[in-house]
């Protein structure tokens, strides 16, 4: 078995494997940031724009609905 999983990563293009280390890249950053606003009493949510930080009265957050993972990372950073 372990053969056949050694064998199936030397087939990755370079692209393939740059894609999925982007993609668990983004995943671990974003549960991270969950963690992180969930700790300051807020939400982290997806939108068809992007990401939303939600507060307790359920308001977005600078009534954005449209940030990256990074402007999150960012505005958690500050408060």
């Amino acid at each position: 078995m372990r053969g056949n999983q050694s064998h199936a990563a030397e087939s990755w293009s370079s692209d393939d494997r740059r894609l999925a280390n982007n993609a668990k890249h983004e995943k671990l950053q974003r549960r991270l940031l969950e963690r992180q606003a969930r700790a300051r009493g807020l939400e982290l949510r997806h939108t068809a724009y992007g990401y939303a930080l939600i507060d307790a009265a359920r308001k977005r957050v600078d009534d954005r609905n449209d940030l990256t993972l990074d402007d999150v990372e960012e505005r958690l950073g500050r408060s």
